[in-house]
């Protein structure tokens, strides 16, 4: 058993290292895309309503320098002298930043999920190691990017680029510097020509609040995080959108807008959502003192229930009082008539899967060394706003709500899973062989159902003519947990319901920020 499942987890490592060698495992379908051409540039949106900054001026950014001084001036000599001779490949950075910087972040957040989200392999004793936020290059690699990890890291990067972008919106109409293009004509607007002010630059916001973020969630990845904003800084500096002073303003403000999020970070209750064995036993011992079969481990040896606690961490879009009243009640009693005909069910799927079941359940898999069902609602937002011409701040705030619900949806479906501690469909009747693997946490409620109940519902807000269809794909995304045999329909419809109610909190939110 134990040759087997390392063998697996060597292919899964080596097929993400190959994706991660390819610019189109995760760009591929981005990888020609126009300049950002924003249908409207949102020149309002420092009004907008932030996140953890108090206001847009809770970090004051000193006035520029006058676009006729001598050190401006050289700094657009300096753009000039860039612009003489681009090669290939600096036009191919200018291009690739160009897209979009919350979509090229956004992709690059996925990639680091995919790579780091594979459980570690027992030791020889049979235990498991722990990954060690504080010793981060020590096996196994830290973090273990898994569904509930991911969804946090998502909210985070969002959550602190749309504060970072609504406080340099606001500093932006306030000094009103034009681009360099504008104050002098020579420069060649790489990016196409946009009303919105250079100052501070809004990419360097994002490089800066970006790469803060993700080296306090990928400290394995600082150097290649670093390597990515120095690129896109450079990047628009020889496209002509931002002199260097533009860019250095950017990069101190989205700093100083991460450290706010960092703080909230590290004391959001995550660091412990791995809990300890007398928390692993409570859960069995409560279960069975209900009269109910507690969940276990299936794997062997039996490894430690993913982020046990997770249902404690601090949420963003409601207090954290509120986690409790969105648990659903409890899951069909194991013992119950319902439960032996909702496990036959699952069975029945599972003994006959047809070609679309398969599909389906390969479809929204998103298991070890992929960039999780978090992740792949991500991807699907992103294909979407694409076609919307969005500005960057506008991009910043939907992909935040769109994070925010899928965080806060982990948050209420873990605090459920470890409140009932219900066991999979494999362990009711060992008969049953999944399509794809058997999480290692309870059943009761699907995660995939609560994080697609969330996201449809906030994306549906966001882009109201495409509701159906996301609704369609939550419910199919619920479904496939089903034809793979791993959860039961009370799981999975009450998990759908369960999200649609997190996603609320997102769209109450998103009525009131002053962005519609």
């Amino acid at each position: 058993m134990k040759k087997i499942f390392f063998s697996t987890a060597i292919l899964a490592t080596g097929i993400i290292f190959l994706q991660l060698s390819c610019s189109k495992a995760i760009t591929g379908r981005t990888d020609n895309l126009p300049p950002l051409n924003p249908a409207k540039i949102d020149l309002d949106a420092g009004n907008w309503k932030t996140i953890l900054l108090t206001g847009p001026t809770d970090f004051p950014v000193a006035a520029p320098t006058a676009v006729n001084s001598t050190a401006y001036v050289a700094e657009l000599n300096e753009i000039k002298s860039l612009q003489q001779n681009i090669s290939d490949d600096e036009q191919a950075k200018i291009s690739y930043w160009g897209a979009g910087s919350v979509l090229r972040w956004n992709e690059l957040m996925r990639q680091l999920v995919a790579k780091y989200n594979l459980p570690p392999y027992q030791n020889a004793d049979g235990t498991y190691p722990f990954p060690n936020a504080n010793n981060p290059f020590a096996y196994p690699l830290f973090p273990f990017a898994n569904p509930p990890y991911a969804a946090r890291a998502y909210a985070y990067v969002s959550a602190a680029q749309y504060d970072a972008l609504v406080a340099a919106w606001y500093y932006k109409k306030l000094y009103n510097r034009p681009a360099p293009y504008k104050t002098d004509p020579t420069i060649t607007a790489r990016l196409g020509a946009t009303d919105l002010p250079s100052y501070p630059s809004e990419d360097a916001v994002l490089a800066g609040v970006t790469a803060e973020m993700m080296k306090l969630l990928f400290p394995d990845e600082i150097a290649f995080i670093q390597q990515k904003a120095d690129e896109e800084e450079l990047a628009k500096i020889t496209a002509g959108s931002a002199t260097r002073s533009d860019i250095e303003a950017g990069e101190a403000l989205g700093r100083l807008v991460a450290q706010k999020f960092t703080t909230r970070a590290r004391a959001d209750k995550a660091g412990a959502a791995a809990g300890t064995q007398t928390d692993w036993s409570n859960f069995e011992t409560v279960a069975v003192a209900r009269g109910e079969t507690p969940w276990f481990s299936l794997e062997s040896p039996r490894r430690p229930p993913m982020l046990p606690l997770f249902g404690n961490v601090t949420p963003f879009l409601f207090d954290p009082t509120i986690t409790a009243t969105l648990r659903p009640g409890p899951p069909p009693s194991t013992s119950s008539d319902q439960m032996k005909t909702e496990t036959a069910e699952i069975a029945d799927l599972v003994k006959n899967p047809t070609r679309e079941h398969t599909r389906i359940v390969q479809f929204w898999a998103d298991g070890v060394a992929t960039y999780t069902p978090p992740g792949h609602w991500n991807a699907i937002a992103a294909e979407d706003f694409i076609t919307k011409n969005f500005s960057e701040v506008r991009w910043a705030r939907d992909m935040a709500l769109l994070n925010m619900s899928l965080m806060d949806a982990a948050i209420v479906c873990w605090n459920t899973k470890y409140f009932y501690f219900n066991p999979r469909p494999t362990q009711m009747n060992t008969a049953i062989k999944t399509l794809t693997g058997i999480p290692n946490f309870p059943a009761y409620i699907s995660g995939h159902s609560t994080f697609s109940g969330a996201a449809a519902t906030i994306l549906g807000y966001i882009i109201p003519e495409r509701a159906s269809a996301y609704t369609d794909m939550a419910n199919e995304a619920s479904m496939s947990r089903m034809y793979g045999g791993i959860h039961y329909r009370s799981d999975c419809g009450i998990g759908l319901t369960t999200g649609q109610k997190v996603g609320a909190y997102a769209v109450a939110r998103a009525k009131t920020d002053g962005a519609d």
